[in-house]
């Protein structure tokens, strides 16, 4: 059974930093795109960073140039190193495959920012 755990939310006042780890089990995690998703109280799930297999990444508007998304493969793991981080910022964070690959979501991780 595939298996998403995500960890490293917290607490943090505008302008800082959080480093969040998004670790999978039970699948060949290294073959696959990762997204970096977050939900705000009240609104939907929104996708903000993707790394490809092959290390490619893309990111929304909203968090570009402040959020990065990179990946070891050998821990099976995907990161979000977050910068310069808004109030606005503030959701549960969750990762997940993409597409037909998703599987079911695990149980985020908070970030709240505080300004």
């Amino acid at each position: 059974q595939v298996q998403l755990v995500e960890s490293g939310g917290g607490l943090v006042q505008a302008g800082g930093s959080l480093r969040l780890s998004c670790a999978a089990s039970g699948t060949i995690f290294s073959r696959k795109t990762v997204g970096w998703h977050r939900q705000a109280p009240g609104k939907q799930r929104e996708l903000v960073a993707t790394i490809t297999s092959d290390g490619r990444t893309g990111y929304d508007d909203s968090v570009k140039g402040r959020f990065t998304i990179s990946r070891d493969n050998a821990k099976n793991t995907v990161y979000l190193q977050m910068n310069s981080l808004k109030p606005e910022d503030t959701a549960v964070y969750y990762c997940n495959f993409l597409g037909p690959l998703r599987v079911d979501w695990g149980q985020g991780t908070q970030v709240t920012v505080s300004s």
